[in-house]
């Protein structure tokens, strides 16, 4: 057919379309009946239409997408063997998970260091050693995780105190390329809305851009926890890119778009019917490959209860190759463009999180308010309200709430404690706390099997 089958039917008006609406609900109101708010105030409507088009560029261009498999460093000749198969078996970036300083000669043998995408977490400060490694590696795609304020905010402390952790910080970012890694995880996994990790990671990376300068703005990157509001979460990182950039240009900055790592949320999964947290890996997984992540770094259906293992690694690693090469969704970053729907949710989004933002800015910036209580509180009252909906049914986790196996007995199969500790120490400020959803429930199931 060489003409355009839609040339063919006359459009329909939004007007037209909410007053057929109108009629096929017999008298009920429109507003009341089909409209409704998030827990953040973003309108959701029945449809949506061109009209709703913000043309809001989220400034990505088609790449495919890196899968990442995590390997804690607690030998470097194991993390070696691990990192090397999972790249034979279909990864092509590694995270790698430190607490102490390693041998990463020995760790990276017989390694394509221009090629991999590595991206190093580590779990305490030491100037000297990063850069080493930094050096060693001289690559493009090394990507140096190491976050002072998100240690203060999820530990309540400095890693020593707060001129020494700059100070050492600052000779990491001046000697390293992607040295400033943003780490916005625990918002998320805390239980923030989508705004206010939106808000939360901007004024975040401000302190960061406050204290280097505009000069470092392409030393920066990402690292987001992915929800299970599917289309939301597509949306969080879109407007994420969108509002960056604004930042950047009030900087005078026109920097080229961001690089974002990104793995599932913690916070809704479960010990009990486990194999369901499968489903919902593979949904926060395409929301960010839709959403426009660089990498993505999935968590194994029994992260929650078991410790580290070859087996579900590598059914981790297999969604994100079914994803990519199966789905045929290896260049889907660009994907969302030009949906009524996604487009306006960015748009609010974006819109709402720079408002917080200001806020923010205006209290005094990112740590101040940290260090007097506000984002903590904002965080926890946010938390409560989900932990409400969960507790009396509205929010459903299948498996655990709802449709529960009566049968299904994990007490035997915990490797490790999969609940909040609470640890007895004095802390410079109230950490933000991250907890799962189900964890109460969980412990009392646990009690009584």
């Amino acid at each position: 057919m060489s003409s355009n089958l839609f040339n063919h039917f006359n459009s329909t008006s939004p007007p037209a379309w909410k007053q057929k609406i109108q009629v096929d609900l017999k008298g009920a109101d429109y507003n009341e009946a089909l409209l409704w708010k998030t827990d953040e105030g973003i309108t959701v409507k029945p449809f949506y239409t061109k009209s709703d088009r913000v043309n809001n560029s989220s400034n990505t261009t088609d790449f495919k997408f890196n899968i990442s498999q995590s390997i804690y460093i607690n030998d470097e000749k194991t993390a070696n063997y691990i990192a090397k198969n999972a790249l034979i078996k279909g990864a092509n970036a590694i995270e790698f998970i430190a607490v102490n300083p390693f041998d990463y000669k020995q760790l990276l043998a017989n390694f394509d260091l221009k090629s991999v995408h590595l991206y190093f977490r580590f779990q305490f400060l030491d100037a000297s050693f990063i850069n080493e490694i930094s050096e060693y590696i001289n690559s493009n795609n090394c990507y140096i995780q190491i976050d002072i304020i998100n240690n203060l905010a999820q530990n309540g402390n400095w890693f020593k105190n707060l001129k020494e952790d700059h100070l050492v910080f600052e000779n990491i970012v001046k000697h390293s390329s992607n040295s400033i890694g943003v780490d916005a995880t625990l918002y998320q996994n805390s239980g923030a809305t989508s705004t206010q990790q939106l808000a939360y990671t901007l004024a975040h990376a401000n302190e960061y851009l406050n204290h280097f300068g505009i000069e470092a703005a392409s030393k920066f990157h990402f690292n987001f926890a992915i929800g299970s509001n599917y289309f939301f979460e597509i949306a969080k990182i879109r407007a994420f890119r969108i509002i960056w950039s604004a930042l950047l240009k009030e900087y005078g900055s026109e920097e080229k778009e961001t690089h974002i790592f990104t793995q599932p949320s913690t916070r809704n999964k479960t010990i009990y019917d486990y194999n369901v947290n499968l489903l919902r890996t593979t949904s926060e997984c395409m929301s960010a490959v839709l959403g426009g992540a660089n990498t993505v770094n999935n968590l194994s259906y029994d992260a929650t209860y078991h410790k580290k293992n070859e087996f579900g690694e590598r059914i981790s690693r297999n969604q994100l190759l079914i994803l990519q090469q199966e789905s045929h969704l290896e260049n889907a970053n660009t994907i969302a463009n030009g949906s009524y729907y996604i487009e306006s949710i960015t748009n609010q989004l974006a819109e709402k999180a720079l408002l917080v933002f200001k806020d923010i800015e205006k209290g005094g910036g990112f740590i101040k308010q940290l260090k007097e209580g506000i984002i903590q509180r904002k965080i926890t009252e946010s938390a409560n309200k989900e932990q409400h909906k969960f507790d009396n049914n509205e929010l459903i986790l299948l498996g655990t709430n709802k449709q529960p196996n009566i049968d299904d007995k994990m007490k035997s199969d915990i490797e490790f404690y999969p609940f909040l500790k609470i640890r007895p120490i004095k802390t410079l400020i109230s950490p933000i706390i991250k907890k799962r959803l189900a964890e109460a429930y969980e412990k009392q199931r646990l009690k009584n099997e």
